[in-house]
């Protein structure tokens, strides 16, 4: 069963622009709005929401009044709010276990703020089981047009990039968008070639002939259940990071795959979804590979 668009909201601009996005979206795929505002009790807020209940209140009527502006716009969408009290954290991922995908704000070109100061938004971002998006306070909704692309990025065998790809299709259908597709490469070192790898790449007729059939590979499947949607394959050596920045500037959405890297100090996200996150010009969708 297909669950709503969830979106985190804290009473920031960003969280606020993330909410307005997932509400277009949920209108796009004919799915449901869910809002979520976690909060912890601050024993030492002012006096006049020194209280729990007082605190309780202040947060639903901050996000009441967040949602009437999104019933206003549309008038046809289903919207449910929740606010919980708990660690943020904890609770988005949550939340994002019942949504089709996440929907949080971020500010961009440094720190992810609001709700995710510091590491909480690599937490979810690296423990969420479905996609999360990520949204600034200063996202366009007229970026949504033709002409402006799903980008996604493709690495690996089909299977790799497989949920990253099925997001990238599935939005694109829901926008009328074309999917850029792109696949990073490097030159290996000398070291790593064997005879095996030796033979496919003369079999592809070369390095680049290699990368373009992969990529081909990947997307096979994806063209076949979504012909509607345009494909532009772009094959580009360079790190992946820097190739999928620079398309990023007529992208409606950035979609990266990640699998999150597990060490003494907490989860990490891989670093191409961490450059893609902190730089990229328009929403980025992290989505973990299966």
């Amino acid at each position: 069963m297909t669950g709503p668009i969830t979106a985190g909201v804290d009473g920031t601009d960003e969280s606020l622009a993330a909410l307005a996005w997932a509400a277009r979206e949920a209108v796009r795929r004919d799915l449901a709005l869910r809002v979520v505002h976690a909060w912890e009790f601050q024993s030492a807020a002012p006096a006049d929401v020194a209280d729990r209940d007082a605190q309780d209140r202040w947060a639903r009527e901050a996000v009441e009044e967040a949602v009437a502006t999104v019933a206003e716009q549309h008038p046809g969408l289903t919207v449910t709010t929740d606010v919980l009290q708990g660690p943020a954290v904890e609770t988005l991922v949550a939340a994002a276990a019942d949504a089709e995908f996440l929907v949080l704000g971020s500010r961009g070109h440094g720190a992810i703020v609001g709700f995710l100061l510091g590491s909480v938004g690599q937490q979810v971002i690296a423990e969420a089981a479905r996609p999360v998006v990520l949204v600034r306070a200063a996202d366009k909704p007229s970026t949504e047009v033709a002409g402006h692309e799903i980008v996604v990025g493709q690495h690996g065998a089909p299977e790799d990039s497989a949920p990253a790809l099925r997001f990238a299709f599935e939005t694109a259908a829901a926008r009328g968008a074309t999917v850029r597709a792109v696949r990073a490469w490097t030159l290996p070192p000398v070291f790593s070639y064997s005879p095996a790898s030796l033979k496919l790449l003369d079999d592809a007729g070369g390095l680049e002939p290699h990368e373009r059939q992969a990529l081909a590979a990947a997307l096979e499947p994806w063209r076949e259940r979504f012909p509607d949607v345009p494909v532009v394959e772009h094959v580009e050596i360079g790190s992946a990071g820097q190739v999928l920045l620079s398309v990023s500037g007529r992208a409606q959405l950035m979609v990266v795959g990640r699998r999150a890297h597990r060490t003494a100090v907490g989860a990490r996200i891989g670093s191409v979804a961490h450059g893609v996150l902190h730089h990229a010009d328009c929403p980025v969708a992290v989505v973990p590979q299966e």
